[in-house]
């Protein structure tokens, strides 16, 4: 399976940036994709909002919720994912995790691919 790991979070004031990174070694060539998603403190890992995506496909995807100030990207060569985060504001503090994707049409086993978190880095957005 793939597994990946994230790194990057921290405290910034309002109007801020933070790049994260999301490490997940193979997944290219397993043929996974790779979204981002933030859990709120106090609620479960299962509720928390997807952010975007890097699809197995190259395309990406955003929430409407960050569209225009979050950019993802890929460094192929150490198959890690960047979240670029800009204009960041107090409800955009969250642990932020990154999860595989599996897609049928992208031909990658389910296995390596399915729903595989990592531990999340924790962002901080103060006013």
């Amino acid at each position: 399976q793939v597994q990946p790991v994230e790194s990057g979070g921290g405290s910034v004031q309002s109007g801020g940036s933070l790049r994260l990174s999301c490490s997940a070694p193979g997944f290219t060539f397993k043929r996974c994709g790779l979204d981002w998603y933030r859990q709120v403190e106090g609620t479960r890992r299962e509720r928390s909002a997807w952010v975007s995506s890097f699809n197995a496909d190259g395309t990406t995807t955003y929430a409407d919720s960050v569209k225009g100030r979050f950019t993802v990207s890929k460094e192929s060569a150490t198959d890690t994912v960047y979240l670029q985060m800009n204009n960041l504001m107090p409800n955009d503090t969250a642990k932020y995790l990154c999860k595989t994707k599996w897609d049928l049409l992208a031909g990658g086993e389910y296995a390596d691919c399915f729903g595989h978190w990592g531990q999340g880095t924790q962002v901080t957005v103060s006013s």
